[in-house]
């Protein structure tokens, strides 16, 4: 018997070429946090709307598990959000969230994420997103998908960009107290979206409809 016996979403997996991307698991929260202190951004920007990066190692990597804990023990079907460890050759490198709120009636995802530094650049950012679009689009029947990026932050822009997503207003937000921004929403529709020439492999998706959408299991 396994944990996914009593939190059937650990057994959902998203395999692309170069990635797997699993929920979170405890095991998975010493190496994140060890790549997150290790770097996402340049310290003089915050690309998030809350600044945890700014946080001591000690205390990052507290709040870190306090956060995801909280995450999966508030996870229902009618408000859910799901944080995939993206690992790379068996290494934790980042975090690609999908969440869905009202998800029966809304038909919308929610996406965001980070990569370590070291694993910038390579076009990893694309590949992870378009793996849970794939997975919100085809196997829970999503029909839009929305997220957002502060204007200066080119790469999350240029990859919702490249998967097809159109700017959908400009929200004024306080990243950090002296640290004002333009936050662009984006969407993106289930006919629009920009499909990658590579398949998406999918363990667990009924476990995951299951736990997510219980009336459609």
């Amino acid at each position: 018997m396994g944990i996914e016996t009593v939190w059937p979403l650990f057994a959902l997996e998203l395999a692309t070429p170069r990635l797997t991307l699993r929920p979170l698991r405890d095991e998975d929260l010493a190496p994140l946090t060890d790549a997150a202190i290790e770097g996402i951004h340049d310290p003089d920007r915050m690309p998030f709307s809350a600044p945890w990066t700014d946080a001591e190692p000690e205390i990052l990597r507290r709040e870190f598990a306090r956060f995801h804990w909280s995450r999966r023990a508030q996870l229902r079907p009618e408000a859910w959000g799901i944080s995939f460890a993206v690992l790379e050759d068996g290494r934790p490198i980042g975090i690609q969230d999908l969440d869905g709120r009202d998800f029966p009636a809304l038909r919308t995802v929610h996406t965001g994420s980070w990569l370590t530094r070291s694993a910038q650049g390579r076009g990893l950012g694309r590949e992870m997103r378009a793996a849970v679009l794939l997975f919100a689009f085809d196997v829970l029947g999503a029909e839009w998908a929305e997220s957002g990026a502060a204007s200066w932050n080119a790469a999350s822009l240029g990859v919702s960009r490249a998967l097809g997503y159109r700017e959908n207003g400009i929200e004024r937000v306080r990243a950090r107290p002296d640290q004002v921004d333009d936050l662009v929403r984006l969407r993106v529709s289930a006919a629009e979206f920009a499909r990658p020439d590579w398949d998406l492999r999918v363990s667990g998706a009924e476990t995951a409809i299951g736990a997510l959408m219980p009336d459609q299991a």
